[in-house]
């Protein structure tokens, strides 16, 4: 359900698939120009993975013969954003697409933030990042001394796509958790989906050895995020955008049914996860602060939108910005500092 917008499109044509993938993947950071390249002359949807794919590894031959570190390092996240963009669509070879912007984004944060850390466990893998000026936790952890933020993404998304919205909150001075869960991202290959996802969080809490954490979640992260909130003690602040409270698989459209079935390992599957897809008897045991970003432009069959969360939720608020889509990436100056204030509010006092 990142995107699920787009992925309900994706047996359209291709100039409408092209189309409504454009906020999403210029919000990953692709630069609009070369998305017009890249997608000006594909013929069908199933080129586009393999057209992503090979745009990223002109990014690493550049990256190869780069003059700096920090050319380099630029090169590679750019190459990380293709590699995950390629994902977005059907594509045989998602799996070493998803394989390939991993690596990329490592080898990025080698060159650009040495202090970042990568850690793993079971169901879990991302990066640590912290502040460039931020005090160390523990054992030099970049700890809960600038408070710590997990950012959970959703059904097709990974930790390359929301480099902007860690890029925010490390700028107001806190640590980033940006990771893939189960199912996700680089586990996507050898993993399902799974909704008992405060599970997830409760080990990467106690990976990342810090007392307390603010979640934000992303499209089917923003239920993998308030129901961890609702159910791990250790968050101390939430924010979710484009989540859904409620999913109902009989209204979901078809493309957006099989991606449910590719994710989760089969039909049944599919139909259980998404039964479990429903927030009305969690949101009122979400007592930490919440922030609820919808874009009034994101309607979906089957698919009910965050408002009954923040409704019901004792400290919820809110936001809906009326032009805004799936994801908002056509809207990010009206959401995005908002949720990096509230979190950095919530979690430091500053």
């Amino acid at each position: 359900m990142t995107d699920m917008k787009s992925t309900v499109s994706a047996s359209d044509d291709t100039a409408g698939f092209v189309a409504e993938q454009w906020t999403r993947v210029t919000g990953v950071g692709v630069d609009p120009h070369e998305y017009r390249r890249v997608t000006g002359g594909l013929a069908s949807v199933a080129d586009w993975g393999p057209a992503f794919l090979r745009t990223g590894r002109e990014h690493l031959e550049r990256a190869e013969d780069a003059g700096s570190p920090l050319s380099a390092g630029t090169h590679l996240l750019a190459a990380a954003r293709c590699f995950h963009s390629a994902t977005l669509a059907p594509y045989a070879e998602a799996a070493r697409a998803a394989a390939a912007a991993d690596d990329a984004l490592g080898r990025a944060l080698a060159l650009l933030e040495p202090g970042a850390r990568r850690v793993s466990g079971e169901g879990f893998t991302g990066w640590l990042r912290v502040p460039p000026a931020g005090p160390a936790g523990p054992a030099g952890r970049g700890g809960d001394a600038v408070g710590t933020v997990i950012v959970v993404p959703g059904l097709d998304s990974a930790k390359e796509e929301f480099l902007d919205l860690a890029s925010a909150l490390l700028a107001r001075g806190l640590a980033v958790f940006a990771m893939d869960g189960p199912g996700q991202g680089v586990l996507a290959a050898s993993s399902v989906l799974v909704p008992e996802y405060e599970e997830v969080v409760g080990r990467v809490v106690d990976a990342l050895g810090v007392p307390r954490v603010g979640l934000v979640g992303l499209s089917l992260g923003g239920y993998f995020a308030a129901r961890a909130a609702a159910l791990e003690p250790r968050v101390a602040a939430a924010a979710t955008v484009s989540g859904p409270f409620r999913l109902d698989w009989d209204e979901l459209p078809p493309p957006l049914q099989d991606m449910v079935v590719r994710r989760t390992g089969g039909v049944d599957a599919a139909r259980e996860f998404a039964r479990h897809v429903d927030l009305a008897g969690l949101a009122p045991r979400i007592t930490v602060p919440l922030l609820v970003v919808d874009g009034g432009q994101d309607v979906i069959p089957g698919v009910t939108n965050g408002e009954p969360l923040a409704r019901s939720a004792p400290r919820g608020t809110y936001l809906s910005v009326p032009h805004g889509d799936h994801l908002l990436g056509n809207a990010r100056p009206d959401w995005l500092p908002r949720l990096a204030d509230h979190l950095a509010h919530t979690l430091t006092g500053a």
